[in-house]
């Protein structure tokens, strides 16, 4: 947020990491990011009540140039990835390319996304959650040599160990994220759009309601199923 009076300028950002953003309902198609967009930074002038207007609206990362990139951060410890986008303002003699990065730090709880800045075309937002802390392994203690010595029958070769479930972490962390931006998203969608509150907030509430009981529908068909199949007498089941 900026203070110019009479104005104050918003920047919001909207991403998911896993889809394209879809389009923002009772908004001009000018006044938001095109269809393929992953990222999207929107500045907002605000004078007085009532008086909301959207001045710029900015595509950082789009699926037809992602390119994604991921690195470790070198302050903490976690990932960062990086979104790319094309270049902004199209139209001008020298677009700057846009990108999306986002910092996601290891903590032992998750925090909300926090917008950090915007330079030189890219928008930098910060996260934590334990998703992002690396696990290590500690390599065995090497035998004593002189159970076999040097080159003996009794040494094995020293063998690297290499560190797994670096993918499988990285797996769930973009399902993390996904559900993350996934809520945060439908939740402000709800609010900004519709005033909603308390539990109206959860995006496609009704379905999230009947999981349980679906999966208790599927859990009653297979054990009906089991049953029958034990029914049987001689390798037939009864009809």
């Amino acid at each position: 947020m900026r203070d110019s009076p009479p104005s104050i300028y918003v920047d919001e950002v909207t991403f998911d990491l896993c889809g394209e953003l879809p389009q923002v309902e009772d908004r001009a198609s000018e006044d938001q990011c095109p269809s393929g967009t992953r990222a999207c930074l929107t500045t907002i002038n605000n004078k007085g009540e009532n008086s909301a207007r959207i001045t710029t609206v900015i595509p950082v990362a789009q699926s037809s140039s992602l390119n994604p990139e991921t690195s470790s951060l070198s302050s903490s410890s976690g990932v960062a990835v990086t979104f790319h986008g094309g270049s902004y303002p199209p139209s001008s003699s020298n677009p700057v390319s846009q990108s999306f990065k986002v910092s996601l730090a290891c903590a032992e709880s998750t925090s909300e996304p926090q917008f950090s800045s915007y330079q030189d075309g890219q928008v930098l937002v910060e996260w934590s959650s334990p998703a992002a802390c690396g696990t290590t392994q500690t390599p065995p203690p090497k035998e004593d040599e002189s159970n076999g010595g040097s080159g003996g029958p009794g040494k094995e070769e020293d063998v690297p160990i290499q560190g797994v479930g670096s993918g499988l972490g990285f797996f769930f962390l973009m399902l993390l994220l996904a559900f993350a931006t996934y809520f945060a998203l439908g939740a402000y969608y709800n609010y900004s759009t519709y005033g909603s509150r308390s539990w109206d907030l959860i995006p496609h509430r009704d379905f999230w309601r009947e999981v349980p009981y679906m999966l208790q529908d599927v859990i009653a068909h297979l054990c009906s199923n089991v049953r029958t199949r034990r029914s049987g007498r001689g390798g037939y089941i009864a009809v």
